[in-house]
């Protein structure tokens, strides 16, 4: 269905026409004086030059071709020519009639849906997640939501770090500790081992002791690349364990992320490409795009428009190991080979858009993509602490995400039990569905590619623009929904039945709250065209309000009204869902109590 601001536009248009003028100076807006209209249109102003008229006269014509709208309950021309609107209830209560039967609230669907494919994961595997794998985790999975919500094919891909010097270090710190493995035994020929000789456990914490040997161990840093390089390049035993070490890492990084109701389609890593790599390695230099500079392989990506450098993108370093370069392009290789994607979507932090930039161009330059498919990158800022640098722990470390989960948790659980008697296993359950609102609503609030400030305090208040407020909002909703099904002695069907029939606002409480769900449409549409999560959560926080004034305004339960009455149940109801679908998109849920 058309969007609402739209149908008023097309109205406005009409009666522009009608009165002699452009139809296209009709355009509607919502209004910036909301104490005095509801929508505004400033058409007659750009209109005085071209008909060489005061825009109050041409405003006035335009209140008179109104007279007999079925939209407009108030059409007010105000000087020095502007259009006042207020819209009549009817129409809303029709608008809003129309979404509650229709699927998706009427979301207009695409006629040629897209495949995209979103790569928004990118931990290293034998490392425990942490808070720097929030954000990525957190608005790619929302923009995948939000795009599926919008009709299009989405492919979601963890593309695991499992290719690089960390696989060398954990090798070699393995090798130190274990010399008899048979995976260094470069003589042996027979199957390898089914059980890894290591816990995730112990993958854990063999990581950065190796890591932290290497930087006071030329020798055995050395080790470290040569294993890297023995990994890389296919050497059996060193092969075998790499794929061991990724095996242990999945399961667990697959308990992390199910902890912040994140999932991911494909759960492929950089190691997967690994027989592409020498395939477009040569494909590039047979082609005439990569050449040696300095003993690396590289390709030049400068374009005639730049204002500023763009270095060559190097594919293979002096020693011919590869790089974040090789894979991501082996891996765009893959991707179009296998999927044929109409787009790829990159989230990553906003300092590597060099590199993107580069590999990006790359790709066209060397016809990996097709011309039509379009490669994008999100860079999005950091998570600081209240200090404004980068969230540390209290000892100055990098918290992993475990721990932080457990702490908002934590804090949820103490907030949800303060003077109260609540039985312990729900008040558990629902601390942790509104402390994960908590943490992706106090991300999502804000506009991706900007800094903010983690407030743990702020961020699980039930008062503000906070996860817990939108929570405690649908749960008073429901509440409401429940008490009216013990009162009237509804089941859960015969309670819907009741609520099919909406009426007219007899409020400006009712009849605010009615516009708010109006704009549904075109917020959910913004959003995926601008891949913009921030805007659900500026729309939902407006229609918690709107609900919350009309809540504290009327007397639902004891109205004796039934008609009026059913009216209230059918717009809770409403309210109820388009703010549950919202949530979903962003990636968290409701519970039923709190």
């Amino acid at each position: 269905m058309k969007k609402f601001l739209d149908l008023i536009s097309e109205e406005m248009k009409n009666a522009f026409e009608a009165a002699g003028f452009d139809r296209e100076l009709g355009k509607v807006t919502p209004s910036n004086r909301p104490d005095l209209c509801e929508y505004q249109c400033n058409g007659a102003m750009a209109g005085a030059k071209l008909y060489k008229k005061a825009p109050i006269m041409i405003a006035n014509q335009v209140v008179e071709a109104c007279k007999d709208s079925k939209v407009f309950l108030q059409v007010e021309a105000v000087n020095p020519g502007f259009l006042n609107l207020k819209i009549k209830e009817s129409f809303i209560t029709e608008y809003l009639a129309c979404m509650r039967k229709k699927p998706k609230f009427g979301l207009e669907m695409p006629e040629k849906p897209s495949k995209i494919i979103i790569d928004y994961g990118g931990p290293n595997v034998a490392k425990p997640l942490h808070v720097g794998h929030l954000r990525s985790a957190i608005i790619g999975e929302s923009i995948k939501r939000i795009a599926r919500y919008a009709g299009h094919e989405v492919i979601g891909d963890i593309h695991l770090g499992d290719w690089g010097l960390q696989m060398g270090l954990i090798m070699t710190e393995l090798k130190v500790r274990q010399p008899d493995l048979v995976y260094f035994d470069d003589d042996y020929t027979g199957d390898y081992p089914k059980e890894a000789p290591f816990t995730i456990a112990e993958l854990e914490e063999i990581y950065p002791t190796a890591s932290a040997k290497s930087k006071e161990d030329e020798a055995y840093k050395a080790d470290a690349m040569e294993a890297t390089y023995k990994f890389q390049n296919g050497v059996r035993g060193y092969w075998a364990l790499g794929k061991q070490i990724i095996q242990v890492s999945i399961p667990d990084l697959k308990k992390n992320y199910k902890n912040l109701n994140v999932e991911f389609d494909l759960w492929k890593g950089e190691a997967d490409v690994r027989d592409i790599i020498p395939v477009m390695v040569e494909d590039m230099k047979k082609g005439g795009y990569a050449y040696e500079s300095d003993g690396a392989l590289v390709v030049d990506v400068k374009e005639e428009m730049d204002t500023k450098e763009v270095p060559p993108c190097m594919i293979l370093k002096s020693d011919g190991a590869s790089l974040y370069n090789t894979t991501d392009l082996a891996t765009i290789k893959d991707r179009m080979e296998q999927y044929h994607p109409d787009k790829l979507l990159y989230l990553a932090d906003k300092r590597q858009e060099l590199h993107f930039e580069q590999v990006f161009r790359c790709a066209r330059k060397t016809g990996m993509v097709d011309a039509n498919t379009e490669l994008a990158y999100i860079g999005f800022g950091t998570m600081n602490g209240k200090d404004g640098k980068p969230f540390k722990t209290r000892e100055g470390g990098v918290m992993r995400l475990d721990v932080l989960i457990n702490e908002i948790n934590e804090e949820m659980y103490r907030k949800i039990t303060d003077n109260r008697q609540v039985d312990e296993e729900e008040a558990r359950q629902s601390a942790k569905v509104v402390a994960l609102s908590a943490i992706k609503y106090g991300d999502l609030s804000n506009q991706a590619s900007k800094d903010y400030i983690f407030d743990i305090d702020k961020f699980t208040s039930f008062e503000g623009d906070t996860g817990p407020y939108i929570l405690y909002t649908i749960v008073r909703i429901k509440s409401i929904l429940n008490k009216v099904k013990e009162q009237d002695g509804f089941t859960t069907e015969e309670l819907c039945r009741a609520g099919d029939t909406l009426r007219n606002a007899g409020s400006e409480s009712e009849k605010a709250l009615m516009l708010a769900i109006t704009g549904f449409h075109a917020m959910m549409e913004t959003a995926y065209v601008e891949t913009a999560p921030h805007k659900i959560c500026a729309y939902i926080y407006d229609l918690a309000n709107a609900f919350n004034r009309f809540y504290h305004e009327t007397k639902i339960l004891t109205e004796e009204d039934q008609e009026k009455k059913y009216g209230w149940i059918a717009l809770l109801l409403l309210t109820r869902d388009v703010l549950e679908t919202c949530i979903d998109v962003l990636g968290f849920s409701a519970p039923e109590r709190m």
